[in-house]
């Protein structure tokens, strides 16, 4: 299916509009996103930015319009040129690896968060895959990205009048996305087979464009299929082990063998976190397959592979029975000349016998493995030091490559123009410049806090807009219209928190004491109020409850309504949540946070975070772009912390943030801005996807790519 099945009509003039929107490059190029809002304003917003459903809607006379502007006509020209002089090649990656440009690099992870309209992401991980990827186009990173097309997403958040979080889904139009089909050598919609729950399934592969960085979504919803099969990957992280252990088995097995279908040979292999540690035992498979001894086969295997870990919480890895595993594989273990021991022993962990454990089978084929903070790195030496045994925890042979986020993706467009009259239009092409950040700090701050308060007003409109609408189709009371914000004042300090909600996260320690919040949120010369947004994971229980108890506080009259809860969290929402608060809460129980991406796209927007010294926070605060709450040593990694924690954070908005920001000088908070602009150059200079992908490269990728020696030490089995 072309972009022409997608778009009924446009006037041959800028018929090209059709193409650009089949590439997702589109969203991180404000010149694109301009002319496609150009066409109809009022439908782009409605449409969250989705340029396929704006065309396909677009009123014939308003597409007339501008095929017949010559301001417009311009303007498209230059884009078209721009998008075929990008698409051509070239870039840092060529520049620095010449002999390497053409060898790919495969990138399997179990979701990818590259636009709202595609919503197959649950949520941090997903959206830092989506911002690797993006970098590696705009650096000519040869990156392919291999994932699972979930037809219904992740799941559509609705909460009871109690507060109760309540699943829905339903499936997405595809013919909405930039999602495009592949085909077997004979037509077939599919790729290749995978043998699984004694049965085999047919498996094919949709392709999405991420600029230059193809992504290969693998589907199982074919008639060919048994029923159950089809359905298989219907949700992100649905069901029990038996269906999460057959997604992670199609993403792992299936991912190389429709690599193999399209004739992709990388040259290294990254699994992006342990949902893909299949990818490794199938390409053993392969070499066993060859001729290869076993112990060869791991060898090689571990010799051109990447592992990231993500989640510092030992309860965050996946680990399926030998049972499960066998209903699942099948004999695998036959095909690798193993015995069903043998096998086992490979994502064994030495405290937990019988049980297959996708992160230590991922330690133990990959020669080069990563935490995403520094901190992060630390943790995950000491939380994986018993399958080195013997060894001190901070010589086991696991890194960090601080997590980045896409400069084009998540600053707002009124911060880049005004980016534009500091450092001229093509700034963000020398993003590596140190000394570009550093004349951050010189931004004018009348002309910076004027691009904020338009930025929060913007926020502010959108939720006024979604309570509107939820109220007219489904609320019937006023306090939940009054808990989805409606009363918040654009004049206020708006602290907002936006994140998943695991208990680990905290984001009900604001509300500790009540008498010393209703204080700081109902000063009448000094008022502050507080936005969330966040999804509890379906089965996370303790994670519902605290949700639940959020937003109870929304409804509470003594609150003022100064507390609200922004339902259904996504994409479109984050953006203008980063951009339009005033300050970012982020409050982990130390050391239980790996990076907090979140606070990184707030800072590139000029939005401080106030957090505990955790994850990039841990490395990243310099004492003049935000404030931190320090961890009492004695009291790390426990519950006992969390007093503790909010007293800090109690004195720390008395005493500091909300003086701050109302000690005014012809009504602009001087100080605060002061803050804004080092947390601007904070982000830009140190915190990065482009840096982020370019430390992989270098460190990781390159030398797999060569055969560099990596650590042939490998964990204990």
């Amino acid at each position: 299916m072309g972009p022409d099945h997608r778009v009924p009509y446009l006037p041959a003039r800028i018929e090209g509009l059709a193409e650009v929107a089949m590439n997702l490059s589109w969203s991180w190029n404000r010149e694109a996103r301009a002319l496609f809002r150009e066409i109809d304003q009022l439908l782009w917003h409605e449409t969250h930015h989705n340029p396929l459903e704006l065309l396909r809607r677009a009123d014939p006379a308003h597409l007339a319009a501008r095929a017949a502007d010559p301001a417009y006509l311009e303007r498209y020209d230059r884009l078209m040129a721009r998008m075929e002089a990008d698409a051509a090649g070239g870039g840092w990656f060529e520049e620095q690896y010449d002999g390497l440009a053409a060898t790919p690099i495969a990138y399997f992870c179990a979701e990818f968060g590259l636009h709202n309209s595609v919503p197959i992401y649950s949520g941090g991980l997903g959206v830092l895959a989506g911002d690797h990827c993006k970098a590696a186009s705009d650096l000519g990173v040869p990156l392919v990205g291999v994932g699972l097309f979930y037809r219904k997403g992740y799941f559509d958040q609705r909460l009871r009048l109690d507060g109760w979080q309540e699943s829905s889904d339903a499936t997405f139009d595809i013919a909405l996305t930039p999602l495009e089909p592949l085909h077997g050598p004979g037509g077939e919609p599919w790729l290749t087979t995978v043998e699984t729950s004694g049965r085999t399934i047919h498996v094919g592969a949709w392709r999405i464009r991420v600029g230059r960085v193809p992504v290969y979504l693998l589907d199982t919803d074919y008639e060919v299929n048994h029923p159950d099969d089809r359905g298989l990957l219907s949700k992100l992280y649905d069901g029990g082990p038996a269906n999460r252990i057959r997604q992670e088995w199609v993403l792992g097995v299936g991912g190389v063998r429709v690599l193999r279908a399209l004739g992709i040979a990388p040259g290294a292999w990254h699994a992006n976190e342990g949902h893909a540690a299949f990818m490794f035992i199938e390409r053993l498979r392969e070499l066993v397959a060859g001729g290869a001894e076993p112990a060869e086969a791991i060898r090689q295997v571990r010799a051109t592979s990447v592992f990231t870990t993500h989640t510092p919480v030992p309860a965050g890895h996946d680990f399926f029975s030998a049972d499960e595993v066998a209903a699942c594989a099948g004999p695998v273990w036959d095909s690798l000349r193993m015995d069903r021991d043998g096998f086992m022993r490979l994502g064994e962990h030495p405290g937990q016998h019988g049980l297959f454990h996708m992160t230590v089978a991922a330690l133990r084929l990959a020669g080069r493995v990563n935490g995403v903070s520094r901190r992060h790195g630390q943790v995950s030496r000491r939380l994986w030091d018993e399958l080195w045994p013997g060894r001190d925890a901070e010589a086991v042979p696991i890194g960090h490559v601080t997590n980045g986020v896409h400069l084009q993706t998540w600053m707002a467009t009124g911060v880049m123009q005004l980016l534009d009259h500091q450092f001229g239009p093509e700034w963000h092409r020398r993003p590596d410049d140190p000394r570009m950040w550093d004349q951050v700090l010189k931004l004018d701050p009348e002309a910076l806090w004027a691009v904020h308060a338009d930025l929060k007003r913007i926020l502010l409109k959108l939720v006024r807009e979604e309570a509107r609408r939820r109220f007219a189709d489904r609320w019937r009371e006023a306090a939940h219209v009054v808990g989805a914000g409606t009363l918040l004042d654009p004049e206020a300090l708006t602290i907002g928190f936006a994140r998943r909600f695991a208990t680990y996260k905290r984001a009900d320690l604001i509300f500790s004491d009540l008498d010393r919040l209703r204080r700081l949120l109902a000063s009448r010369d000094r008022p502050v109020q507080i936005v969330f947004a966040g999804k509890a994971h379906p089965a996370d229980d303790p994670g519902k409850q605290v949700l639940q108890r959020v937003y109870q506080f929304t409804r509470d009259p003594a609150l003022e309504g100064r507390v609200a809860f922004l339902e259904d969290y996504d994409m479109h929402l984050a953006h203008l949540l980063v951009q339009g608060v005033d300050l970012w809460l982020n409050l982990p129980r130390v050391p239980m946070e790996a990076s907090g991406t979140s606070g990184m796209k707030a800072a590139l927007n000029g939005v401080p975070q106030l957090g505990t010294l955790d994850g990039w926070w841990q490395e990243g605060f310099d004492g003049v772009s935000g404030w931190a709450i320090p961890p009492t040593p004695e009291q790390i990694g426990t519950e006992t912390a969390d007093a503790a924690d909010a007293e800090r954070l109690y004195a720390l908005l008395e005493e500091q943030v909300v003086p701050l920001y109302y000690t005014r000088t012809g009504g602009i908070p001087l100080g605060w801005v002061n803050v804004m602009r080092h947390a601007m150059r904070l982000a830009g200079s140190r915190f990065m996807a482009r840096r982020m992908v370019q430390d992989y490269v270098r460190s990781y990728y390159v030398p797999a790519m060569r055969g560099d020696p990596f650590s042939d030490d490998p964990p204990a089995a």
